[in-house]
């Protein structure tokens, strides 16, 4: 493992960096019945078998979580906003949802934390759901629609957006793996049509959010993962991890660089011209290696077989899955992914389910260590955000998956640093700023082992 920075020059970052931790608002708000996932929550569908309930209590009380995150010292937090709240039925809006989400804001710079809202984080309104959501063509103006409503009522108190997270994540699980809503397997065309719609969707709320603020700065959050041929003298297992790189970690992103539809579709003649170049910074979500294998045992996940090796650094493993390996130096590896679009960088997730903190403090200091080699090398990096504050509910996995830099007791509402909590107020405070960057030093793409 790496030991993490140790000379006096390994806490040098940019002015202005972006330290913080993402949330989002179906696993911190609670009491949210009018999305899919509290549908899937209801057919059985959660794993765990647990119940979001309250999630952090933040509808009621997030501020009690805005002054535990300014003890860390930071200055920024990513959250997001829930459509179901504030256009619970087609065209009906629930102003007092807004004003809820104004407080928030309001809340944050009080503390002095930059807000960076995300728009979408997987939940979809039921009545939005029940007309096929992204994979209908209607989807792009309705995603169009809210975004200028909830621009229009929070646009003075945030100017950093990010559109969709991790959209490779939504249409890998949902129409490929029938893993999230709506449970569909297999579906390669449907998966293709749902992608397109949401690059069309994010390139129509990129320009809907300029229109209102011209200098607000508006991505997305893509999910990256370091994919390894299990058996490197496979040529089976070396052309599934060629395939499932390419399909996974350039799915939506290779649509917004270059305007090319996604595959297959792109191979029909279509094209997506209006959806090039939309946007102002990519946001990165990196979290784990994973080796790929072929394997008949594995119809679930349509013989691709993923594994991590026993003896490499993993967090806690999923109900039915290792969740991955602990692989800091695979931040590289992400970065050098999207430097072609020539455009400032925020690692807008990164983090590991381990509820007994064995591995998040080593973590930290390995990825601060991987940051600053990435600045040093000329990467326009221009933030950190830590998954996550507290325990949230964790998607399919329920309360089993345990995030936090805070401990949550789900039935009391009660919070208990981790000592990984003082281990990030430590690193953010010896860091030191540098106040130019060189950006003309190049990056070197030496291949990590």
């Amino acid at each position: 493992m790496d030991k993490g920075p140790t000379d006096k020059h390994s806490r040098e970052f940019p002015a202005g960096f972006a330290w913080g931790v993402s949330t989002s608002s179906h696993q911190v708000e609670g009491n949210n019945s009018n999305n899919q996932w509290s549908a899937w929550e209801k057919a059985g569908r959660i794993k765990s078998r647990d119940q979001v309930g309250l999630a952090c209590d933040w509808w009621t009380n997030a501020e009690q979580d805005f002054d535990l995150a300014k003890t860390l010292g930071i200055n920024a937090l990513r959250l997001s906003v829930e459509w179901s709240r504030i256009e619970p039925s087609e065209n009906i809006w629930d102003n007092e949802a807004l004003q809820r989400y104004r407080a928030m804001l309001v809340a944050l710079h009080a503390r002095g934390l930059r807000p960076f809202v995300t728009l979408h984080h997987f939940t979809n309104p039921l009545w939005f759901e029940a007309k096929g959501a992204f994979a209908s063509p209607e989807s792009v103006p309705l995603f169009e629609r809210f975004t200028r409503r909830v621009v229009e009522a929070l646009g003075d108190l945030c100017c950093d957006w990010s559109t969709f997270n991790e959209p490779n994540v939504y249409v890998s699980l949902g129409y490929f793996l029938g893993e999230f809503p709506p449970g569909k397997k297999g579906r390669f065309i449907q998966a293709a049509r749902v992608t397109e719609n949401l690059c069309r969707a994010h390139a129509a709320a990129y320009r809907a959010i300029h229109e209102f603020q011209p200098n607000a700065q508006v991505g997305w959050a893509q999910h990256y993962v370091v994919f390894k041929p299990r058996n490197k003298e496979s040529a089976i297992d070396r052309w599934m991890t060629r395939f499932i790189d390419r399909r996974f970690n350039d799915n939506f992103a290779d649509c917004i660089r270059t305007g090319r539809a996604p595959f297959p579709l792109d191979l029909l003649g279509h094209s997506l011209p209006e959806v090039k170049d939309t946007c102002d910074y990519v946001g990165i979500n990196y979290y784990i290696r994973l080796r790929v294998g072929f394997s008949l045992r594995a119809r679930k996940t349509m013989y691709f077989e993923f594994t991590v090796p026993p003896h490499k650094p993993q967090g806690d493993p999923g109900i039915e899955i290792p969740y991955g390996e602990a692989f800091p130096k695979g931040l590289r590896h992400a970065v050098r992914r999207f430097l072609p679009f020539n455009k400032p960088l925020y690692i807008l997730e990164n983090g590991v389910p381990d509820r007994a903190d064995r591995l998040r403090p080593w973590l930290l200091e390995s990825t601060f260590q991987q940051m600053h080699r990435l600045l040093s090398e000329g990467a326009d990096l221009r933030g950190y955000f830590h998954w996550t504050l507290a325990d949230n509910f964790e998607w399919n996995e329920g309360w089993h998956l345990r995030f936090g830099l805070f401990e949550l007791d789900p039935e009391t509402q009660t919070r208990r640093p981790r000592p990984s909590a003082d281990v990030y107020a430590r690193l953010i405070r010896e860091t030191t700023v540098a106040v130019a960057l060189n950006q003309d030093l190049p990056l070197v793409h030496a291949e990590e082992r």
